[in-house]
């Protein structure tokens, strides 16, 4: 990783930009310790459309510089001929290979089927269904509808990879996987490479699914924390099944990983995992906690002095929602600034703690 202590801050529209402020008042030098250099580009609908996208091809070059981008949530226009989403250009331009989403229990929130250990989905992120070429020929019944679809070696390599690196950080068994018995040479291509990295890591426990297993067993697994690598459309699918599934979204944070050829992380994006909510926009209600856990992801990756703040924000998050410190999304009675300030005030004593020990 460049410039450790560079992040590049992508603003955003609506509840996902507020958020974002949100986000960058814990990461402040008075509250973590650490100065950081904030490169800031404004990704918002209008901001795109004026520039016609060109502030986002700037924005993923310099993430792809600097290593490491915090991404506010955006709107994607629905007309065709719009500016379009700016996340396909920003995986592609920054080179990211993996989007990782993992799903954990937020204290105090009831998770749904008795799911506790945590579970992280580690998808393609470019290609399958995503970018496809598409197209109809005929007319009335006889019309057919076409779709070239493509997947890649390398990008199925860093898929498996990835996820058996990530399993063997934290314990967990790699699971799950394509429809390879029905897509032996499509599908398969990514099982052939789940193989191969279950050879390279002997210690990690693997058990490969069909997908409609995967979905199937994730409504009845409980304490055993799984690492479920996916194609991209299988991955996106996934996403919106697994978070819910701990009882709220709150606690999950988002990351596009862009990868040196030894597989250590290049570059690394980091967002919610939620849109930008347009009906809470300006009433100071919606929750703060993903961006949060988004901005301390981002830590994780820079020096040591902002690795150590990266723990102690992921920490103060969580023991505030344990003590009772919520938005109303988790029925409790703080406001978006509120809830943030709590986590400000327990970082700072956590970190007091710390350097007194």
């Amino acid at each position: 990783m460049r410039d450790e202590n560079v992040i590049v801050v992508l603003e955003g529209d609506q509840t996902g930009q507020e958020l974002l402020e949100e986000s960058l008042r814990v990461l402040a030098p008075d509250v973590i310790g650490v100065e950081l250099d904030l490169v800031r580009y404004d990704l918002s609908l209008e901001a795109r459309r004026a520039t016609r996208n060109a502030v986002v091809h700037e924005a993923a070059t310099a993430v792809r510089e600097h290593g490491l981008g915090l991404k506010a949530a955006t709107v994607t226009p629905e007309g065709r001929g719009d500016v379009g989403s700016p996340n396909r250009i920003l995986r592609e331009e920054i080179g990211g290979k993996v989007i990782v989403r993992t799903g954990r229990r937020i204290p105090g929130v009831v998770p749904v089927g008795g799911v506790f250990a945590p579970i992280s989905i580690v998808r393609m992120a470019v290609g399958d269904a995503y970018g496809a070429e598409e197209w109809r020929e005929g007319d009335g019944d006889d019309e057919v509808a076409f779709r070239t679809e493509r997947i890649e070696r390398r990008i199925c390599h860093a898929v498996a990879e990835f996820a058996f690196r990530q399993a063997e950080r934290t314990g967990a068994k790699v699971f799950g996987g394509p429809k390879y018995t029905v897509s032996p040479t499509y599908e398969g291509l990514l099982k052939e490479d789940m193989d191969a990295a279950a050879e390279r890591h002997p210690e990690v426990a693997y058990e490969p699914q069909l997908i409609d297993a995967t979905f199937a067993l994730l409504l009845s697994t409980t304490g055993e924390p799984l690492v479920i690598p996916a194609l991209n459309r299988d991955g996106d699918i996934l996403s919106d099944l697994v978070l819910p599934l701990f009882g709220s979204i709150a606690g999950s944070e988002s990351l596009l990983v862009a990868f040196e050829n030894d597989f250590e992380p290049a570059a690394i994006m980091a967002e919610a995992a939620h849109g930008t909510a347009p009906s809470l926009e300006g009433k100071n209600v919606a929750n703060p906690m993903a961006m949060i856990l988004a901005g301390a992801a981002l830590l994780s990756h820079a020096g040591e002095a902002a690795q150590r703040a990266g723990r102690a924000v992921r920490e103060a998050c969580l023991e505030a929602v344990a003590a009772g410190a919520r938005t109303a999304d988790l029925r409790g009675d703080l406001g978006s600034s509120e809830f943030t300030d709590e986590v400000i005030s327990r970082v700072r004593q956590k970190l007091d703690v710390w350097a007194a020990l």
